[in-house]
């Protein structure tokens, strides 16, 4: 049996269980646990000013519990789950080591329906209006509508309403709720609000982004916090179908940093959801993307209701996007799980590969990433070997909201910042150049798009270049022989974590005969590395040789399969 300590110990109490096996979460609320365990090993050191105060990160928890009630329900006071402790204690307890100042500026909490989040937000709000030593705090709700806005501040003013102590201490008004003591108030906004522009935001409260299709409310927000000393946004929603909307990015980040891809230190993620669709049918694994299970949420009404809704496709999206936290998209399907891309994890010294390299490029569009990567086969182990790079223009560095740490790429090698607003041919032509002096290259493949100025020059420097088209007949064989040798753990990249990152942004599309094309989900997710690979790979895996028979080895062509 698993028992619990003091309530005030339990949020690091919720990431050793849950790193441990002893509760149940998905693959990147595990991740979240571990990196706080590994934050707290790196207390104390000299590059991480971060530390965890176990009372602050109770402190709002108690206030909760202490004073507000929910308004709905049979629920007399509310008491607060673990996986709750963890996320606000989080949020609430790292400070920075010297000034107490908050760590973390901005919270992604995404969870299933029904796992109390108005409730528990609604709690938030009075925290800080009321206990978080600001003066003038303006906490804001907010939502693509004023309807949805009020939900949480109408949860947030019957809370006050029904608890005398706290009736004593704010004044509720019909717009906003006033704390005069600190002369600090709660109101609701929404994107079509006339009074953003004055706003000074202490904390503001994203509810349901899964809803947003673009940045302009979050964007206003983040503008109006510049004069608060630990200003915090929290967004807490459900997954949605806008995949190409902010909820989207920001969850997709947040997979980056829990995966150790980017660096962010200042946003806190608990992504609570399903990790696979072989777990639609295995209700003990629901509580994954349900981890308020057996307190809001009944298990069997829960089973009763999927077994309903599975048998209507519209209902059945609806319930896997709601209720077990999953992105629907029926005609895309991820290229590797990203346990598989662990799986290539070895390290090569290049200049003992005895084959020479395939190279290829992918250029941008315009002001974005161009790659560029030479791919070597090994066929006595059927591993490919892969080394590359990539260009990124400073003014694209310089306007980027993605949360890219650019920096850290180039200083690791990865990555080249150039000058101005796009990537000069030049810049990829240099790098083969130099290569080719220390590796032989056989050939050099590349999409005909936007290619003609470069494949010039490189021809004149004696490169033998050939053309990729870029179709599905072509690329999908390459796609499939490369799938397997990622699963098989035969794919060198050194751990290039650029590399790992654009491998782990392929999604796949099929035409109606199911042969697949790479393309990314959105805007964000970059795949132009993965895409230099293929093209070199659609002439690699013709080289590979193939095992027949008992011990004897055939040297076959991919196409004569």
């Amino acid at each position: 049996m698993v028992v619990k300590p003091s309530p005030v110990l339990l949020t690091t109490w919720y990431a050793n269980q849950v790193v441990e096996g002893n509760i149940i979460a998905c693959n990147k609320v595990r991740q979240a646990c571990q990196r706080h365990l590994n934050d707290l090993k790196r207390q104390g050191t000299e590059d991480f000013p971060w530390v965890f105060d176990e009372e602050l990160a109770h402190r709002p928890i108690q206030f909760i519990e202490k004073f507000c009630k929910p308004s709905k329900g049979a629920f007399r006071q509310l008491t607060m789950q673990a996986w709750q402790h963890f996320s606000l204690g989080s949020v609430f307890g790292w400070v920075h080591k010297d000034t107490q100042i908050r760590r973390f500026k901005e919270a992604l909490i995404f969870v299933a329906r029904k796992q109390g989040k108005t409730t528990k937000i609604a709690g938030v709000t009075l925290y800080g209006a009321s206990k978080d030593n600001e003066q003038g705090a303006d906490i804001v709700l907010l939502a693509n509508s004023m309807k949805q806005a009020r939900l949480l501040f109408d949860e947030a003013k019957a809370m006050v309403k029904s608890s005398p102590a706290l009736a004593r201490r704010f004044r509720p008004l019909r717009d906003a709720i006033h704390f005069d003591t600190t002369f600090s108030k709660i109101e609701p906004q929404a994107s079509d609000s006339e009074k953003l522009d004055g706003l000074n935001t202490h904390i503001g409260v994203f509810d349901e982004i899964h809803e947003y299709k673009d940045y302009k409310l979050i964007n206003v927000i983040k503008n109006s916090r510049q004069s608060r000393t630990q200003p915090l946004l929290i967004y807490i929603t459900t997954a949605g179908y806008q995949l190409d909307g902010p909820l989207v990015n920001y969850y997709e980040q947040g997979a980056d940093v829990l995966n150790g891809d980017i660096i962010d230190e200042r946003t806190f993620y608990y992504i609570a959801e399903l990790d696979s669709v072989d777990e639609f049918d295995k209700p003990e694994m629901w509580i994954k993307a349900n981890p308020n299970m057996g307190v809001s949420i009944k298990l069997a009404d829960m089973i009763e209701d999927w077994e309903k809704a599975k048998r209507t496709p519209s209902e059945r999206n609806d319930f896997i996007t709601k209720r077990f936290n999953k992105f629907v998209s029926s005609n895309e399907a991820s290229f590797l799980d990203y346990e598989v891309l662990k799986r290539n994890e070895k390290v090569i010294d290049y200049t003992t590969i005895k084959t020479s390299a395939v190279g290829g490029f992918d250029l941008s569009d315009s002001e974005d990433h161009t790659s560029a990567y030479l791919e070597w086969p090994i066929q006595e182990t059927g591993e490919v070997a892969l080394l590359g790079h990539t260009w990124v223009p400073q003014a694209k560095v310089d306007a980027d909201n993605e949360k890219i740490d650019y920096q850290s790429l180039q200083e690791e090698g990865l990555l080249t910042i150039v000058p101005g607003e796009y990537v000069k041919k030049e810049y990829v032509y240099d790098w083969f150049v130099e290569q080719s002096k220390k590796y032989s290259i056989e050939k050099i493949m590349y999409d005909p798009a936007k290619a003609f100025g470069l494949v010039e020059m490189l021809q004149a420097y004696g490169f033998t270049c050939e053309i990729v088209r870029q179709g599905f007949i072509t690329l999908g064989p390459a796609l499939d022989d490369a799938k397997e040798r990622f699963i098989d753990g035969n794919v060198i990249f050194n751990n290039n974590r650029l590399f790992r990152w654009y491998t782990n942004n392929v999604i796949l599309v099929e035409d109606r005969n199911k042969n697949k094309m790479p393309t990314k989900q959105s805007r964000y997710r970059k795949i132009d590395g993965f895409a230099a690979f293929l093209n070199a790979h659609v002439e690699v895996m013709k080289k590979m040789v193939v095992a027949q028979g008992s011990g004897e080895i055939s040297f076959v062509s991919i196409n004569d399969l």
